[in-house]
């Protein structure tokens, strides 16, 4: 009952805030790092957070999940991003304030004992000294909450990632046999997909700033359980999550190289070059949608492999990346 509550509250939601009357019709004009054309709102985010905690709220309720300490630190720390993100949509905070909110979200899942006291390979394991796993842990929560609001700058794009990298998580516990785990991971995935309805291209609704460091922290977050409740190591959700994680980060460190500013707007993400090469959003976002599925495939099969296995589907997957940034830029140079 949770999973259609969520999914339906999600497209209700967006539906009415695509609406001009809508309280929460706030419109994202297009600028010079844009790459959609006309003024669209912004506020499916809420929309989706909203619909997420409605499918929460009722399994909770009912039974079906458990408002365990985790559970309730990492709502908490939701809501929290999804407020300063609803207010950031409207009035445009500065970066500082976002990061030490986000901070603070991420100090919840510290209380909520999602500390690993060890990084997890295939084949192998490497004891982290507490300091160590302290702060690795608040930078893995942080890149997430982060690279999950860059890449959303595409119809469909955030919320196809959602719907394929939770919902293979879901698989994922399920096989663990954890039922809760799988049903918070589909109810994300559900009032993603709700978003999704409206937001496929061409978008009637964008995420906003109120949902994708939202998505980008709950992935933190289910990770970090998964691995700390022997369901599945993180090196598991890093390849899932892999084709955000992989632009995102070497899209980062591209600008960092050539004294850019990281925070700042810009169309140099792997699939915003794509469409300024001439790529629509719809074939761009179906490709990715493509890749999105691979990466989870392979992550399901690999996980009980033997480590050689394991190692080999990461070097595949490394190939395909490395092969794919280069093409792009080939492409670059001729044209």
């Amino acid at each position: 009952m949770a999973l259609p509550v969520a999914f339906v509250v999600a497209v209700v939601l967006c539906w009415r805030f695509s609406s001009p009357g809508s309280l929460f019709h706030v419109l994202d004009h297009p600028g010079e790092r844009s790459l959609h054309q006309q003024a669209t709102p912004r506020s499916g985010g809420v929309a989706l957070v909203l619909g997420l905690l409605a499918g929460w709220g009722l399994a909770t309720s009912l039974g079906g999940m458990k408002a365990d300490e985790l559970s309730v630190w990492m709502m908490s720390g939701v809501v929290v991003l999804a407020i300063v993100g609803a207010v950031d949509d409207r009035l445009d905070l500065s970066p500082l304030l976002r990061l030490v909110v986000q901070l603070l979200a991420a100090l919840f899942l510290l209380a909520a004992g999602l500390i690993p006291d060890r990084l997890q390979l295939p084949g192998t394991a490497l004891t982290l000294p507490c300091y160590l796993a302290l702060g690795l842990t608040v930078l893995y929560v942080l890149w997430l909450t982060n690279l999950y609001n860059f890449m959303d700058g595409m119809d469909g794009f955030a919320g196809g990632m959602a719907v394929t990298g939770f919902g293979f998580m879901a698989w994922l516990g399920w096989q663990a046999g954890d039922g809760g785990f799988m049903l918070m991971s589909l109810m994300i995935a559900a009032a993603a997909g709700g978003f999704l309805v409206f937001n496929f291209p061409p978008a009637r609704i964008f995420m906003g700033d109120a949902g994708a460091p939202v998505l980008g922290y709950l992935a933190a977050a289910l990770s970090l359980q998964a691995d700390r409740d022997g369901l599945f190591p993180l090196w598991v959700a890093v390849l899932i999550f892999s084709p955000f994680v992989v632009d995102a980060s070497y899209t980062l460190m591209r600008r960092l190289l050539a004294g850019r500013k990281p925070w700042q707007a810009h169309r140099e993400h792997v699939y915003q070059r794509l469409v300024q090469l001439g790529w629509s959003h719809r074939r761009t976002v179906l490709w990715a949608y493509l890749l999105m599925l691979g990466t989870g495939v392979s992550a399901v099969m690999a996980l009980n492999r033997d480590p050689a296995v394991q190692w080999a589907v990461v070097a595949g997957w490394s190939s395909i990346y490395v092969a794919i940034i280069v093409w792009v830029g080939l492409r670059e140079q001729r044209d």
